[in-house]
């Protein structure tokens, strides 16, 4: 029988206190897509780092294809055939394809010669995979979709025989996925073998052979897809079952007063490009309104608008009673005193200081709020901790403790802890609640929990706008969606009228009356 492409056995490793996996076995067969899944620190990526040698196990073996290796680092790796392809692109944007694909792998000092030459085996490279990269293109130029493609085709190039790809669909269409997996379905049939580290339980139903789970740092399933279902995998990840999707029989929304309105809405970036080109729209109350649209489309700016954190060029904004120009835009805090809550789209950069206390990350933006401070703006410490152990009681923040620093946190329990801040704000509860990515990098469990949250804020009159990538979760959450395209709204359709292939068409630039 053929050697498996990849057998860890035992590994250990252990960072501090945390027991990041504990005894933990993986067999891939050569020549199949295996899948990796698991909640936010359940050790999935720790033991895929220590396969392409980012970690060392403190215990266990490695065998590559039958032969017992030492994998001390990412070169090493490479050297066994095994590459890497993250979530987060690693690519040097104003260099081209060609340049990215030979950097630090150039078989010529003259950079003339040693571009000739990786060419010819690039353009062979990409006629057998199919993999079309545009390979003098600067990065920069290059749609998402085509990046992607560029990361794998890097990887391939350097003769990875082992594929371990992070995420790779977080910012694709779903016709760039599904082109994504016909790809990778010719990669494995041709004896590339993937593993595939994924929150969307759906693509490792499509596209694996078998999948292994874990959670708490050990495997509770391992096995053929065959012998497993959507319900039976989310179960094993959390350890219950969980409510995934659109309840069946869920009430359909019955929308009431506008609370929210925008009315052409333009601005222009530093280079003259459109950013947001006329965009229209308006938030009522007990509904949520799901705005999709790959990265980068105007949905970042839009949030910056309507929360105040930037100013368009024209348009006006409708807040409540309140009316707003460019001239005299909405600001955060008269946001706030408005009812107008934001969970920003990356909560890193916007939403927490990371070496701050949980108890101080908690109350960021309300920290001049009388019950925080006093007529002399001393901060009333104890009543931040006590206030921050209940936010974390309430949106069940793992571990609840306000002391800990914030970075200490999961991605989970950190969105979490956000959403409790925004929507739990101590004098004006928000009618308005604007959310950025809501379950960007979070486990399965912590999703069922947000979505069940942003749905009450809805039942409870409220009007939310969710901002997301992910078309499961616009599909589970909204009521109505917006789909964005180069800074406009493509189209507008009724939850009813929703098929992931319908908003993948407007993405892609396609009017609503053909996307219908």
């Amino acid at each position: 029988m053929t050697a498996p492409a990849v057998r860890m056995d035992g590994i250990q490793k252990r960072f501090g206190a945390v027991q990041a996996n504990r005894d933990v076995s993986l067999t891939v067969a050569a020549g199949t897509a295996h899948g990796i899944v698991g909640e936010n620190g359940a050790g999935k990526s720790t033991l895929m780092s220590i396969l392409y040698g980012f970690y060392q196990a403190d215990g266990g073996q490695i065998h590559i294809h039958g032969q017992e290796a030492q994998i001390t680092g990412s070169a090493q790796a490479i050297a066994l055939g095994i590459g890497m392809v993250h979530q987060h692109f690693m690519l040097v944007e104003p260099l081209s394809a060609l340049d990215n694909i030979m950097l630090g792998a150039e078989p010529h000092w003259r950079l003339g010669t040693a571009r000739a030459q990786v060419r010819t085996r690039l353009e062979a490279l990409m006629a057998d995979t199919g993999l079309q990269v545009r390979l003098d293109s600067p990065v920069e130029e290059l749609p998402v979709g085509e990046r992607q493609r560029l990361e794998i085709l890097k990887a391939l190039y350097r003769g990875a025989r082992i594929l371990i790809l992070d995420e790779p669909t977080a910012v694709l269409t779903p016709q760039e996925t599904e082109a994504l997996f016909v790809t990778l379905r010719r990669l494995r049939d041709a004896g590339t073998t993937l593993l595939l580290i994924t929150h969307k339980l759906k693509e490792i139903m499509a596209l694996c052979d078998a999948v292994t789970v874990m959670r708490q740092g050990a495997v509770v399933f391992d096995g053929p897809i065959a012998d497993c279902s959507l319900d039976q995998l989310a179960e094993a990840m959390v350890g219950r079952r969980v409510q995934l999707g659109r309840a069946a029989g869920a009430a359909t929304a019955t929308p009431g007063a506008a609370l929210l309105t925008a009315q052409d809405l333009q601005w222009r970036d530093a280079l003259g490009v459109p950013r947001l080109a006329g965009v229209s729209l308006t938030l009522r109350a007990g509904e949520i309104v799901g705005i999709a649209g790959v990265s980068g489309n105007g949905q970042s700016e839009l949030l910056e608008m309507l929360s105040g954190m930037a100013r368009p060029q024209a348009g006006t904004l409708t807040l409540g009673s309140r009316q707003f120009s460019p001239a005299r835009w909405l600001d955060p805090s008269t946001a706030r005193a408005l009812g107008l809550a934001h969970v920003p789209e990356d909560r890193h950069r916007c939403g927490m200081v990371l070496p701050f206390a949980a108890w101080e990350t908690a109350e960021l933006g309300y920290q001049r709020s009388p019950r925080f401070a006093s007529a002399w703006g001393w901060m009333k410490r104890a009543v931040m901790r006590s206030a921050t152990a209940q936010m974390m009681e309430a949106y069940d923040v793992r571990p609840r403790n306000p002391a800990l620093q914030a970075r200490k946190f999961s991605g989970g329990n950190q969105q979490k802890l956000v959403l409790a801040r925004e929507a739990l704000a101590p004098e004006v509860p928000p009618t308005v609640l604007l959310v950025g990515q809501p379950t960007r990098g979070v486990d399965i469990g912590a999703i069922e929990f947000i979505h069940g949250r942003l749905r009450a804020m809805r039942d409870a009159g409220g009007a939310v706008l969710v901002v997301s990538s992910e078309l499961d979760e616009i599909l589970a959450l909204a009521d109505r969606v917006l789909v964005m395209d180069r800074g406009r709204i493509a189209g507008e359709l009724a939850i009813a009228d929703c098929t992931e292939a319908a908003l993948g068409r407007l993405m892609a630039g396609a009017d609503a009356g053909a996307a219908a």
